[in-house]
């Protein structure tokens, strides 16, 4: 009995999936100087062909206006994937830094780091940041019509 009993034990944790290895990865963004409201931010991870993959942190807790961060919400995410992962909006000048986990997975896979950004009465932005998910921590500059000014991420 004692036989069966380790080896059914021994087969229930190899039938168990082996866990994802995750990492936890700092993202830094900071805006603009510019006259208006705090802007709203939606950081986002997309597959090679630009498919929306999970959201990584939204800036901004009044869903209403979430409408206005195009490439974002046309993804057809739902509330229970970014439960969690909102805050508050960025104002001009600001720099919102958030650590989150990823998965090993995603990184050197051809996956990108996308950032919406809106306003309100103005500019919205459909990814104004398009950044490669590599092993080496990177950055780079903001668009000459968005709100980002820089946005970088590090493991």
């Amino acid at each position: 009995m004692h036989k069966t009993a380790i080896t059914l034990a021994l087969a229930g944790a190899t039938a168990l999936p082996v866990a994802a290895q995750a990492r936890e990865i700092t993202l830094q963004t900071t805006l603009k100087e510019y006259r208006g409201n705090e802007a709203y931010l939606a950081i986002y991870i997309t597959d090679a062909q630009g498919h929306y993959q999970r959201t990584l942190w939204v800036a901004g807790k009044k869903a209403k206006y979430y409408k206005h961060l195009p490439g974002w919400v046309r993804s057809g995410n739902q509330r229970s994937e970014y439960d969690g992962l909102t805050g508050a909006s960025v104002g001009s000048g600001e720099t919102l830094e958030v650590a989150v986990e990823l998965e090993d997975a995603l990184i050197d896979a051809g996956y990108e780091i996308r950032i919406d950004s809106a306003v309100e009465d103005k500019r919205d932005n459909r990814a104004e940041i398009r950044l490669p998910l590599t092993a080496q921590a990177s950055s780079v500059e903001g668009s000459a019509q968005g709100y980002v000014d820089r946005f970088g991420y590090r493991f």
